[in-house]
Parts: C-alpha cells; sequence; structure tokens
C-alpha cells in the first residue's frame, strides 16, 4: 500500500509561519513478533510519541495504520518499530499474474483455495504443538496418577520435559529475551518466566534435593503443593503449561485466519484474465493492464473483469457475491456492470469505466480492510489496561510468593502460587476480544452487501432512534413507471397505449419514457410514428396508424374531459402522481397515471427498522401529495416534503436539536451533507459516490430492508466485542485471586488462561452465521 499525502495550504493570516502548513500522509505496516495484546500496546504507544505520528496498532490483523508529518520516512517509522523489538514492513503490491492458458470459449477457473497447511506460521505451530503434546502427555500423566510412578520415572520425565520446557516453548523465551532487552515486560514474559521457573526448580530438585532419589514418588494436588521443597518438582507445570498455551495459540491463529477469510474471499473475487478486444481481434491479458476506455469480452459464466458499461451484447448478472442478492439481474446495451459479477446469460462486449484501485470490489476491500483495522472505544480501554496489565502482575507474583513465605513459611506453596499468578494473567484475550469480532463482522457484512466503515460506527447505531429515508431512489425506484391507465366508456385500453406509447416513444422526457416503456412492456412492439411534433410544457402530437394523436395537455384543448376520466384524473393527482390525458382525432379516450414507483421491498424494511425500535421519517422534495402517497403506501406516519436539497441538513440537525438519534439514508449528491450530519450515516450503493464517501454504512445493494441488516449486524457485533471484554476482564478479576490463594494448580492454570482466548475467538466467530 503506497502512503498518500494530502496537503493543507498555509492561511493567508499566518503567511512564513511554519506551523501553519501542514502535510500528513498515512501508511499502513505489517507488524511482525507481536504475541499479545501487550506487545500491540507497546509499539502504538512509541509510534504514537514521535512528533506528529497518530498510529493504530490491531494485535489481530497484525498491522498498523500510521498517519505523519513531513519530515519523517516510512523507514523512520520502521526502524522505531525494530527499536521496540518488533518486525515492520510495508505490505507487497499484489503482483499481476499470468494468465492461465485456456480455450476461447471456456468459462474462467475458480479460484483455488489454498492448502491446510499453506500458512508457514500456522505449519510451524503445528508441529511444535503435535511434538511437546506427544512428549508432555507422559509427563503430566505420571505426575497426576502417583500408582503409574516406577523407580527413577522423575529422570524420565525431565528427558521429556526438558525438550518440551525448552523448544517448545523457545518463542515465547525469545520474545520474553527481546522485551527484557528493551525494557519491557508482555505476556511472553509471564508465560518464560512461569515455566522456566517451575523447570529450574525441578532441575534444582532433582540435582541439588532429594527428588531425584530412587523410589521417590510425587502426589498430585489441584491446588498447592506443601511438601518438602528439595523433593518438589513441577515438570508436568512446564511441560503441561507450554502445551496448552501453544494450543491456544494454534487455534487462536487459526481462528484469526478464519476470521480474516471474507476479506480474503473478497479479494479475490476478482477475476485474472481478460480478453481484450485489439484491432477486431481477441488478446487476452492479465487484468492488471486494463486501462479505462478498453472494450473486452465476457462470455456466458466469466467474470466481469472491472467496472463498466455493456456497448453491446444482453444478459442477466449475477452480483450475489458482491451484493448478497441472489436474483441475476438483466442488462443489454448502455447498462452499467460491476467487476467481480458473473455473467450468466450471453455474450456482452464491456467498455471500462473504472480499473484497478477505483472498482467498486477495490473500494469496498478497503473499506472492510479500515474497518478492522480501527478500534472501537471500549477496545481502547482494554489496551491501555493491557500496556500496564504484565508489569502488575509480575508484582502481583512476586508479592504472592512474599506473602505465602512470610505467612506459612513453606517455599513450595509461595512458589506454586506465584507461578499459578503468572501463568493465569496472561491478557491475550483482552486483546483479541474487539479486533476478531470486528474481522468476523465485517467480513460478514461485505458478503451480505453491507460495508461498515468503521468500529465507532457499531457504537452509533446503538443509539440511533430515528432514521430519516430519503424518498427518491431509497424508498422509490427513482424511475417514473406507468401506474394506471384509465379508458374512457367504449374505448379500448390497448389502443389506448398503443398510440400514446408509439407517440411518446419519439420524446426524451421521463414521464414521455414511463408511458413508452409501460406501453410496451403491456402489449409488446409499439407502430412507427408518421409525424411528431413537441410542444413545449403542454405534450407532444403526430400521426400514429392514420390518427391524429394527441397526448399530454394537448388533449384538453380538442374535447371536452368525459367525467369518468375527470375523476380519475383528479384522483390520480390526489394521489400523487402525473396524470396525462391521450386524445386522437378530436376525442378524449384515456388518462395515464404515471410515478416514481416505490420499491417492492420498501414496505417491508419500514417493519423492520420499526422492529429495531426505530422511528421512521420520510424526507424529500417532492410535493407533500406525492411524499403523502408514498409514505402511506410503505407505512411511514411522519413526512417532511417539499424540502430544497441544501436544507435536508437542517432537518437532521433540527431532529438531532430534538433529543433524537439519528439515522439518514440516502443516494444522492444532495445527501450527502445531510449523511454526514447525521449520527449514523447509510448510503445505497446504487447512489453516487459523494454520497457513499459522506456515510457510515454503505448498503451495496439498491434495496432498503439492507439498512436493516446493516443496524442489526452493527449492533450483534457490538455486543458480541462487549461480552468477549466482559468476559476477558471477568475472568482476569475472579482467576487472579484465586491463583494468589493457592486455589489453582499452575497447570490447570495454564489450560484455562489458553481457554479464555480460544473462548474470545469462537465467540467472534459465530458472526459468520449472521442472516
Amino acid at each position: 500500500m503506497t502512503s498518500t499525502a494530502t496537503d493543507t495550504p498555509t492561511p493567508i493570516d499566518a503567511p512564513g509561519d511554519p506551523a501553519a502548513t501542514t502535510a500528513t500522509a498515512e501508511v499502513e505496516l505489517l507488524v511482525g513478533g507481536m504475541t499479545c495484546a501487550s506487545c500491540a500496546a507497546r509499539v502504538e504507544k512509541k509510534l504514537n510519541r514521535m512528533d506528529g505520528v497518530t498510529a493504530t496498532v490491531n494485535f489481530a490483523t497484525e498491522r498498523a495504520k500510521v498517519t505523519y508529518p513531513a519530515g519523517i520516512q516510512v523507514a523512520d517509522l520502521i526502524a522505531t518499530v525494530v527499536k521496540t523489538g518488533y518486525t515492520a514492513e510495508q505490505p507487497a503490491p499484489p503482483e499481476p499474474r499470468e494468465p492461465e492458458p485456456r480455450e476461447p470459449g471456456s468459462a474462467e477457473p475458480g479460484a483455488r483455495k489454498p492448502a491446510p497447511g499453506a500458512d508457514p506460521e500456522l505449519a510451524s505451530l503445528r508441529q511444535r504443538l503435535l511434538v511437546s503434546a506427544a512428549l508432555a502427555l507422559p509427563v503430566v500423566l505420571l505426575a497426576m496418577v502417583p500408582a503409574w510412578q516406577f523407580d527413577n520415572w522423575q529422570w524420565l520425565s525431565l528427558t521429556l520435559a526438558a525438550p518440551v520446557a525448552v523448544w517448545g516453548g523457545l518463542p515465547f523465551h525469545r520474545a520474553a529475551w527481546t522485551n527484557l532487552r528493551h525494557g519491557a515486560a508482555t505476556m511472553d514474559t509471564l508465560v518464560s518466566v512461569g515455566t522456566l521457573a517451575a523447570f529450574g526448580w525441578s532441575v534444582w530438585a532433582l540435582f541439588f534435593g532429594t527428588a531425584g532419589m530412587p523410589g521417590m514418588r510425587h502426589g498430585f494436588d489441584l491446588t498447592l503443593s506443601r511438601t518438602d521443597p528439595s523433593s518438589t518438582l513441577y515438570l508436568e507445570v512446564a511441560a503441561g503449561v507450554t502445551v496448552f498455551i501453544l494450543l491456544g495459540r494454534f487455534l487462536e491463529a487459526r481462528s484469526k485466519r478464519r476470521a480474516g477469510a471474507a476479506l480474503r474471499a473478497l479479494l479475490e473475487l476478482g477475476a485474472k484474465d481478460v480478453a481484450v478486444l485489439r484491432d477486431g481481434r481477441e488478446v487476452r491479458i492479465p487484468v492488471a493492464r486494463l486501462a479505462v476506455g478498453d472494450r473486452f469480452v465476457v462470455r456466458p459464466g466469466e467474470k466481469i473483469a472491472t467496472d463498466g458499461t455493456v456497448v453491446e451484447g444482453t444478459s442477466a448478472v449475477d452480483a450475489s457475491m458482491l451484493t448478497g442478492e441472489s436474483v441475476p439481474v438483466d442488462v443489454t446495451a448502455g447498462d452499467a456492470v460491476t467487476g467481480a459479477t458473473v455473467n450468466a446469460g450471453g455474450r456482452l462486449v464491456v467498455e471500462a469505466t473504472r480499473v484497478g484501485a477505483d472498482t467498486q470490489l477495490a473500494r469496498m476491500a478497503r473499506l472492510v480492510e479500515d474497518a478492522q483495522n480501527g478500534k472501537a472505544q471500549v477496545q481502547r480501554l482494554a489496551d491501555r489496561i493491557s500496556g500496564i496489565f504484565v508489569p502488575v502482575v509480575l508484582l502481583l507474583a512476586a508479592a504472592t510468593f512474599a506473602g505465602w513465605l512470610l505467612a506459612t513459611g513453606e517455599t513450595a506453596a509461595a512458589f506454586t502460587a506465584a507461578v499459578a499468578v503468572l501463568i493465569i494473567a496472561c491478557p491475550c484475550a483482552l486483546g483479541l476480544a474487539t479486533p476478531t469480532a470486528l474481522m468476523v463482522g465485517t467480513g460478514r457484512g461485505a458478503q451480505l452487501g453491507i460495508l461498515i466503515k468503521g468500529p465507532e460506527v457499531l457504537e452509533s447505531t446503538r443509539r440511533v432512534d430515528t432514521v430519516v429515508l430519503d424518498k427518491t431512489g431509497t424508498v422509490t425506484t427513482g424511475r417514473m413507471t406507468l401506474q394506471e391507465v384509465y379508458v374512457a366508456d367504449g374505448a379500448d385500453e390497448r389502443q389506448v397505449l398503443r398510440l400514446a406509447g408509439a407517440l411518446e416513444h419519439a420524446s426524451e422526457h421521463p414521464v414521455a419514457r414511463a408511458v413508452a416503456a409501460g406501453a410496451e412492456e403491456r402489449i409488446g412492439t409499439l407502430p412507427a410514428v408518421e409525424r411528431f411534433e413537441n410542444v413545449p410544457g403542454r405534450g407532444v402530437q403526430g400521426r400514429v396508424e392514420g390518427h391524429e394523436v394527441a397526448v399530454g395537455r394537448l388533449a384538453e384543448l380538442s374535447a371536452a374531459l368525459p367525467a369518468e376520466l375527470a375523476r380519475a384524473k383528479e384522483e390520480a393527482e390526489r394521489a400523487g402522481r402525473t396524470a396525462v390525458v391521450v386524445g386522437w382525432d378530436g376525442a378524449v379516450h384515456g388518462v395515464l397515471a404515471v410515478a416514481d414507483a416505490v420499491k417492492e421491498t420498501s414496505a417491508e424494511a419500514v417493519r423492520e427498522l420499526r422492529a429495531l425500535g426505530l422511528t421512521p421519517v420520510l424526507l424529500t422534495g417532492d410535493n407533500r401529495a406525492v411524499a403523502e402517497a408514498v409514505a402511506r403506501t410503505v407505512g411511514i406516519d411522519q413526512v417532511i416534503a417539499e424540502v430544497l436539497p441544501e436544507d435536508k441538513v437542517e432537518v437532521v440537525r433540527r431532529l438531532r436539536g430534538e433529543g433524537r438519534t439519528v439515522a439518514m439514508v440516502g443516494d444522492g449528491v444532495n445527501d450527502a451533507a445531510a449523511l454526514a450530519t447525521a449520527d449514523l450515516g447509510l448510503a445505497m450503493g446504487t447512489g453516487t459516490d459523494a454520497a457513499i464517501e459522506a456515510s457510515d454504512l454503505t448498503l451495496v445493494r439498491g434495496d432498503l430492508r439492507a439498512a436493516a441488516d446493516a443496524i442489526r449486524l452493527s449492533r450483534r457485533t457490538l455486543a458480541t466485542i462487549k461480552g468477549n471484554l466482559v468476559w476477558a476482564f471477568g475472568y482476569n478479576v475472579a482467576a487472579l485471586p484465586l491463583a494468589a490463594a493457592g486455589l489453582l494448580n499452575p497447570m490447570i492454570a495454564g489450560a484455562a488462561m489458553a481457554f479464555s482466548s480460544v473462548f474470545v475467538v469462537s465467540n467472534s466467530l459465530r458472526l459468520r452465521a449472521f442472516r
């Protein structure tokens, strides 16, 4: 990812003031070597100490998002991370892959799934875990079942436990040593100190105490060990805790990979190569070499390579992987299509309008990635606690050892309690509580066509109580359609439609296009017009099939409107529709009612929004009659009509001034300011770029029901984050006193700590089932 700079010009009233000019750039770094939330907190703290630098480090995604001023280079940022004890680098840009050879007419091969062992870090962790588990199992069994202890069993236990404690725990020891050199302590410090102390005590007892004597037997307690220190072994603690924490780390890494699967799947959706038209011939090239204006061929079954406009052919396009909408959409010449969607029907020729990072797919991936790298307000508190947690635990462990020693004089009991405190206090679950839920929630949203811009959006959805719906393009289709046909006594409806549709077909007016399209849909092919005349503001007239036809207001000039049609016209206008009069040969034969059609799903969407506890408000610049008719259709009680585009912001401000927390749903340029002003802005993905940029949530498909889905998903994700944090905090608060009181064997503490992290990640993964 390349860094981007944003320059703010020097203010006129402060010439020459160097502080007045601010130039900032943004970069994303991959941070390696982090093993817990306190690692991320340390890196973030060090970066933020640099002058003018603002950084957010995400432990789950292992990325740092850094904003830095002019004068600081990316190399300086990387050097700071390295000095802190970790690695850092910029993500490598994706390399364009050469297309695989295939037959010109064959469908595009599906994306290959990586093998389970494709992740080298995961494979290494799995190998370390399996070997350590195989060696540790006999050690734990011998320690826990005294009846199985034979002469010199303790020396076999030492032989088996030594590789586990040293090699199996090497990642923890290495990280602890690195942190120590930098004057820091993390979760690895707790694990390393705890396991090495247990192993070292055992070695001392075997070689210098009485534990190495032949015939020695050793009991196992779930709580404190109160035996002679020189005969007490902790080999099962050193081996068992190492295995349990390796297991937790492995399950955590695998779950994190699954949590990010939705984003990886999104990034892999695009086509890899494309058949471009060059001098009338098809030339297959990698998608990365496609340019705006290029024309390319899409055969049935192939993915559309990039966003574009159909210039030739008709087909049905399956966009389910981007929008969550299962029904294919019919497209023909002039229609826009989106990259990564699948051509389900005929051959299409498409002209590229957006390529690379500008495509809808790339923008979706960028939004999801940004949301996953962000932090909710609740997570920042957890990070601050994690940053100071480890030093506090080290002090608590030392105090526990000293307290038990002074109170009882039993060294073994004091040591057992101190090691249990070290092992159980690891704050992994705190660091994973928010990022994993965000990764899964935003990834699932992307699969359903819901893009959440950032974690702070989740906080807003919880408080929203009023949702303002823009009418045109949101509740309605935004296109005029023929709604009703009224005919005079004795007139034929098909003939009314034939003659009116034929005449209107020659006009470019939106009402005329609606009449022509409605007529074609109902009766089929329309006849030709022999003579056509457009009278501005009054309609059209011409000769069709030997009749002098007038459509619009012109018919009223030539003949009186029959009573039944006058009533129909008045009724249509009262319902907010545009009434078009049709007459020929000196008589009026029909009235056509045209209106912006309400989307089929809007009424259901309003019901779903009400079920979420939201009060819907319809906002429009249309006249009140039209607005109230639409509101009645979909079930909205409150209507704010005849609002100028620039006044929509004031409406949102007024509602907020009444104490409401307002969500705004819109799709047009004139909605952008209102979307930005609202507590929560939701943009229809079928709308303008300005609206999408100003919003907090983007609904990729133009279905208002997605607004209710988005709010439900956001609230569910926030609830999962809070549940995770309650568990993580509660676990540490409850477990530390138990360990300090000597009520936990260190090995049991290690198992409990590992389970805590696995529980948090597994709880987050439940969001994958959101419907």
